[in-house]
């Protein structure tokens, strides 16, 4: 992935550590470092057997099921310190879940290894914005109790890079496309400037990854002679998962989404919004 890679095995093993490194701030930096400057590499990594390994996350936080994550308000100082140590610890699992992109799945185009990398150099960016928020409020990443949610989808979806790209980028990320403007208008609400700038950020950066998301699952579906707007429908249906409001529109359709690829009550609230 640097200049001075020398074969497939490096690429994969850059991966690997970077995905289980723990310590927050290694991860990141390893993440920033990981280029690809040679075509070669990533066409022989893309025939090796790929070995999904667990992610690295710091031994100090406390995972828990998500209805036991506590509920606070925005009304106070620990409150919002909370809010922050949330949104981090979901683009602390984006970057991981970036990462598993490339290490997971085999013979695709060297462009979806380019892709996914840059998606994880992001997340590690704003992870590390939200960290540095998270310090000046008095806390640290893992001070808070969190769940795993995100990652138990990368399991669920690890079987098919088609299954991958549809319901983690354009269910998951695309989840934080509809409920960030809200966060962002109730930080304003409290003065919380600082936070909101952040996530102002966040949002515009992560329309990009919805729409890589949306790129590869429609190039999956062409390569198996699916339509695409059914087959997303499809999975939805057979993973029990339903997009609820609020449903940010116009960012979903900078994300490549179509009004015929969501289900019928989610379409008619867009058309009623209009």
């Amino acid at each position: 992935m640097a200049a001075a890679i020398d074969g497939a095995i490096s690429v994969l093993d850059r991966l690997q550590h970077a995905l289980q490194l723990q310590d927050p701030a290694a991860k990141c930096a390893a993440v920033a470092s990981l280029v690809i400057d040679d075509d070669s590499c990533v066409k022989q990594a893309r025939k090796q057997a790929r070995v999904r390994v667990a992610p690295g996350r710091p031994e100090c936080l406390k995972l828990v099921r998500p209805r036991d994550v506590p509920v606070r308000g925005l009304g106070s100082s620990e409150g919002r310190a909370a809010l922050v140590h949330a949104i981090a610890h979901i683009e602390f699992n984006a970057m991981n879940l970036a990462l598993d992109a490339c290490l997971s799945f085999g013979a695709m185009p060297a462009s979806y290894y380019e892709d996914w990398l840059s998606v994880a150099r992001d997340e590690a960016r704003h992870f590390a914005l939200l960290s540095a928020r998270l310090h000046t409020m008095g806390h640290f990443y893992g001070a808070f109790p969190a769940h795993n949610g995100l990652w138990e989808q990368a399991e669920k979806t690890a079987h098919d890079v088609l299954v991958r790209m549809a319901l983690v980028p354009r269910v998951l990320e695309a989840r934080g496309l509809d409920v960030t403007p809200g966060m962002i208008a109730r930080l304003q609400e409290v003065r919380d400037v600082e936070t909101a700038a952040i996530l102002r950020v966040i949002l515009d950066e992560e329309v990009r990854h919805v729409a890589i998301g949306t790129q590869w699952f429609r190039w999956c579906c062409e390569g198996r002679g699916l339509e695409p707007n059914g087959t997303f429908l499809k999975l939805l249906a057979d993973s029990q998962t339903r997009i609820r409001p609020p449903v940010n529109w116009p960012a979903r359709v900078e994300a490549g989404f179509n009004l015929d690829e969501l289900p019928a009550d989610v379409g008619l609230m867009r058309l009623r919004s209009e």
